[in-house]
């Protein structure tokens, strides 16, 4: 316990201090934007709550300074990136939707519409079970990673929150800015059948009042469907789809149990992430293009964020 006070940390941690730098960035779209933003005061609200939770979290590290607290830090930031996730719909919805562009570049580059013809090529109840098993894997991943490094390499744990969060928030800008919804909201705005016909409308506005999406195919009496379909009625929102950070962070994940040369973490996670990859595409959450790029961004920066924590000397 000496020792530990000894080491313990001060001020904020680098995650913290990039959870703020995000709150302020989108507090200046708020200032823009003030008055065609219809969700002001709960977004204010967030803004408060968040602050107050990462304060109090600090100061309970400062009065205990010890393993324990330093997690209870890490997973404070974790439990918010589900309230700024939808968040950023309330951002986004007030531009132009560019979800048309998107789905004419699928077409041009595949010469279809992979995310539509997916399920009705493989309509199986068990490979739809297995796809949503993927997508619901998404943070019980992290929480592994978060663990693992908490009890086998704590020495690192203060820089895998901050890759963790700082890519989450990376992706946030990117939502905030560009407006586009995926399929599982576009088809259902446009209509299947032109979809497969190649028509791709810009709907401009439309999302600003509409948050209706396309309930995911597949086995719709299966456990995991059913797990689904409620983590999307909590949270899901007409907003980022490009790139897909669920495929990006997921990507990150394996860099980092990579990262630990620990073959029994890299092999009980593979199995999930690939799943998560496929199964952004199958149930209609994203263009292909939206996870190709996930996947490129997430290995980008992967290194790029260690890079950042190295040089700088972060804590």
């Amino acid at each position: 316990m000496v020792q530990e006070k000894q080491l313990a940390v001060k001020g904020l941690l680098a995650a913290e201090w990039v959870g703020i730098g995000y709150l302020i960035f989108t507090l200046v779209i708020m200032t823009c934007a003030w008055s065609r933003l219809p969700n002001i005061t709960d977004m204010l609200v967030l803004r408060g709550g968040y602050i107050a939770a990462t304060l109090a979290a600090w100061g309970i590290y400062r009065k205990y300074p010890c393993k324990l607290t330093m997690f209870l830090r890490a997973l404070t930031q974790m439990t918010f990136l589900s309230w700024w996730y939808p968040d950023t719909y309330e951002l986004n919805r007030i531009l132009p939707n560019l979800d048309h562009v998107f789905a004419q570049w699928e077409q041009t580059i595949f010469g279809c519409q992979p995310s539509l013809l997916f399920s009705q090529k493989i309509p199986y109840g068990w490979f739809s079970e297995l796809m949503c098993l993927g997508y619901i894997s998404y943070f019980p991943l992290m929480l592994v990673i978060y663990i693992y490094y908490f009890f086998n390499r704590y020495q690192e744990f203060k820089m895998v929150t901050f890759v963790i969060m700082s890519a989450f928030f990376a992706y946030y800008v990117v939502f905030d800015l560009l407006p586009v919804t995926g399929p599982q909201f576009y088809y259902l705005a446009v209509g299947t059948e032109k979809i497969a016909a190649g028509i791709f409308p810009n709907l401009g506005d439309w999302f600003l009042t509409h948050s209706e999406r396309m309930a995911a195919p597949g086995w719709t009496d299966g456990f995991f469907y059913h797990l689904l379909d409620i983590t999307h009625d909590a949270g899901e929102r007409p907003t980022a789809a490009f790139p897909s950070s669920h495929v990006g962070v997921t990507t990150l994940l394996m860099m980092l149990a990579l990262r630990t040369k620990s073959w029994k973490l890299v092999g009980g996670m593979l199995p999930f992430y690939l799943l998560m990859c496929f199964s952004t595409v199958y149930i209609f959450a994203h263009y292909l293009i939206d996870a190709l790029a996930g996947l490129v961004t997430g290995i980008a920066i992967y290194y790029a964020l260690c890079a950042i924590y190295k040089k700088m000397g972060l804590r």
